[in-house]
């Protein structure tokens, strides 16, 4: 994957927070029992604070703007995005956003921008606060898309994915599969608490699989708003295998094999190794939205 070297980018798509520090307030995730297990599921899932249950009254308020605003001052242009992986992520973001919004308009629809915030550690959420543990995720209740660049050692080292720039796009497009689906309605018309290989939280997950299928496969044509020319001039096969390849290593049982020496379909969150490629490449092959329907 390559991005276009004279490209803007669009930094105001990206709040970058890891410089700052969580004012007042005691965290939610990371101290006691409750804390434990939400360290081990969300490094195991990949799951939000909201899913974990742990959201209270004592959450921490939303982090701060970084005063050093790395990613304002060094992410300009589409060369920075080939070169370092913060900026990669803005130029993800930017292309996604830019994918979405006229294909929410073609469906009469209205695509709501949502802002990915970087951070280190932990960081406040309108769904609670949450550690890096729980990976990347997606808030519903302020349309926030939350990373800690650190997962993407992760998925190498632990989870065992190859990784790539590409890897690490399937990860940011993966959540704002997640955002179009707050958008209309399937989150909040999916949650019943249920887990297991049939559940509405694998059938989610797996959609948000396809969705960022649906926007690999219009990556390269898929125009910036002010230049009307593609920020990504370049996405092959390798690529992809890259991303099937990052789908497959945080498939429930993949990780669970790992981690617990067995695999239990019950509780399941995100579905199987080879249900997650499937759906990815299900949305890559047809590039349709209409064709992720997971529920059916």
């Amino acid at each position: 994957m390559r991005f276009d070297d004279d490209a803007d980018l669009d930094t105001s798509e990206v709040q970058d927070v890891r410089s700052s520090r969580i004012p007042g307030g005691r965290a939610t995730v990371g101290g006691g029992v409750a804390g434990l297990i939400a360290l081990v599921l969300g490094l195991l899932f990949g799951v939000g604070p909201d899913q974990l249950g742990l959201s209270s009254g004592d959450e921490e308020p939303a982090a701060i703007s970084s005063s050093l605003a790395q990613v304002k001052e060094g992410c300009r242009t589409g060369r920075d995005a080939n070169a370092k992986d913060d900026c990669r992520m803005v130029a993800v973001v930017n292309s996604v956003q830019d994918y979405w919004r006229p294909e929410f308009r073609r469906r009469q629809g209205t695509y709501s921008a949502a802002p990915t915030v970087l951070y280190t550690s932990r960081v406040g959420t309108a769904c609670g606060a949450a550690s890096s543990a729980v990976g990347p995720f997606y808030c519903p209740g302020d349309r926030k898309v939350y990373l800690d660049l650190g997962f993407f050692d992760e998925l190498r080292t632990r989870f065992g994915a190859s990784g790539g720039p590409f890897a690490q796009a399937y990860v940011v497009a993966h959540e704002y599969g997640h955002h179009v689906q707050n958008l209309m309605g399937t989150l909040e018309r999916s949650q019943d608490g249920r887990t297991g290989q049939n559940s509405n939280a694998v059938k989610v997950e797996l959609q948000a699989d396809c969705y960022a299928g649906v926007w690999a496969r219009h990556a390269t044509r898929t125009a910036d708003d002010k230049t009307g020319k593609p920020l990504i001039t370049s996405l092959d096969d390798a690529d992809i295998r890259e991303g099937l390849d990052a789908a497959a290593a945080v498939g429930d049982d993949r990780i669970q094999e790992k981690f617990q020496g067995r695999v239990t379909p019950e509780s399941w969150t995100h579905g199987s190794a080879e249900q997650r490629q499937e759906w990815f490449y299900q949305g890559y092959r047809t590039g349709d939205m209409g064709q992720c329907n997971t529920f059916r």
